[in-house]
C-alpha cells in the first residue's frame, strides 16, 4: 500500500507509561492537581475541556501514544538529514477522534504537524477489500525496527483498565508472575463502566478509578465536584469498554466480538516476553538517543487557554 516502514503504536504506549507514571509520582509528592486524569483519549480530553473545564489542569500533560510517536518519528528524521525522503506519518487507529487530535495546535512541533494522516481500522479494512488483498494468504512479516518492539503493558492500552495496569506495573517494577497477577486481580480488568481500586505505593494508599463511556465519566466528575468521592488517579476512555469498541472500529460489535477483542488484547500481553514498559530495550535507547534532553518538548503537551 506504499509504506516504507511499519511500526507499532504500542511502542509509543510504552513511552506514555514511562512519562505518565513519573508524572503521577511527582503529583503525589507535591499534592498538586490531583487526581491525575489520563490523556490518551482525545474524545475524553475535548469533553472535559467543553463540559468540565475546571478539571483541565488535572489532565496529564503526556501526549497520547499516537502523538508521541509522530513527534518521535519526525525528530528521528531530522537527525538523519542524509536521508532525503519526505517523512509522512500515517496512523491506523480504532478511533475517529484521532483525526481531530492531529490538528490541535499543541500537536505541532516547531511548526511541523507530528502526525499527517489518520485512517481508522474500518477505513483500512475497506481499502484492503477494495484492493483485493486476502490477508489469510499473505505471508507474515515482522514490524520494522527500532520502533516495532513493544511490551505487553503497551499492548493492553486499548482496553479499559489497560493504561492503569500498565502504569501500576511500572510503579511496582516487578516482572515476577505472582506480582503481575496480583495487579491484574486488583479490579483493573473487566468491561464495567466504572471500576475502583486502591493500591499501596510506598507508605501511601493511592485511590484509583477507571471509567469508560462519557456518560459514566460525566456522572463521576459530578460526584467528584460534590465531594462524594476522591481519587488520586483516574483513567478515562470516551468509548464504553475502551478503544476495542472505538468509533473507528468495524461495527456491529456484539457480545462475541467484544469478548474476542478483549481476550485478544490480553493474549498479546500473555505471549509477550516483555511485560513492563521500562524493560523494553528500545525505550531505553530512545531516551538515551533521539529524545535525550527533549522529553518535555516531544512527549508532553503545552496547552494554551
Amino acid at each position: 500500500m506504499g509504506f516504507d516502514e511499519i511500526y507499532d503504536t504500542n511502542f509509543a504506549a510504552d513511552l506514555t507509561v514511562m512519562e505518565e507514571s513519573k508524572e503521577l509520582l511527582e503529583r503525589l509528592e507535591k499534592g498538586d492537581n490531583l487526581p491525575l486524569f489520563t490523556s490518551c483519549c482525545p474524545g475524553w480530553v475535548k469533553f472535559c475541556e467543553k463540559k468540565h473545564p475546571e478539571f483541565r489542569k488535572n489532565i496529564s500533560t503526556c501526549r497520547s501514544p499516537q502523538q508521541m510517536f509522530g513527534a518521535l518519528i519526525k525528530e528521528d528524521a531530522r537527525m538523519h538529514p542524509e536521508d532525503t525522503r519526505e517523512t509522512i506519518v500515517v496512523s491506523i487507529m480504532p478511533c475517529t477522534a484521532k483525526k481531530d487530535e492531529i490538528l490541535r495546535p499543541e500537536h505541532f512541533t516547531d511548526g511541523v504537524q507530528d502526525v499527517d494522516y489518520v485512517l481508522t481500522t474500518n477505513e483500512v479494512t475497506r481499502m484492503i477489500q477494495e484492493a483485493g488483498i486476502d490477508l489469510a494468504k499473505m505471508p507474515s512479516e515482522a514490524l520494522d525496527m527500532p520502533f516495532g518492539l513493544a511490551s505487553g503493558a503497551g499492548a493492553i492500552f486499548g482496553v479499559t483498565g489497560g493504561v492503569t495496569e500498565a502504569v501500576l506495573r511500572k510503579l511496582v517494577n516487578s516482572h515476577k508472575s505472582e506480582d503481575l497477577e496480583a495487579i491484574s486481580f486488583m479490579g483493573v480488568r473487566g468491561m464495567e463502566g466504572l471500576k475502583e481500586t486502591t493500591v499501596t505505593l510506598g507508605d501511601r494508599e493511592v485511590k484509583i478509578a477507571i471509567v469508560s463511556g462519557l456518560k459514566n465519566a460525566d456522572d463521576l466528575l459530578n460526584r467528584m465536584k460534590a465531594g462524594e468521592v476522591h481519587y488520586d488517579f483516574v483513567e478515562v476512555m470516551a468509548c464504553r469498554r475502551g478503544c476495542i469498541a472505538g468509533g473507528g472500529q468495524p461495527v456491529p460489535i456484539g457480545p462475541r466480538t467484544r469478548a474476542g477483542r478483549y481476550e485478544g488484547m490480553y493474549n498479546i500481553d500473555k505471549e509477550s516476553q516483555i511485560k513492563l514498559s521500562n524493560e523494553n530495550p528500545f525505550i531505553t535507547a530512545v531516551y538515551e538517543g533521539v529524545i535525550k534532553g527533549k522529553e518535555h518538548k516531544l512527549l508532553h503537551n503545552h496547552y494554551e487557554e
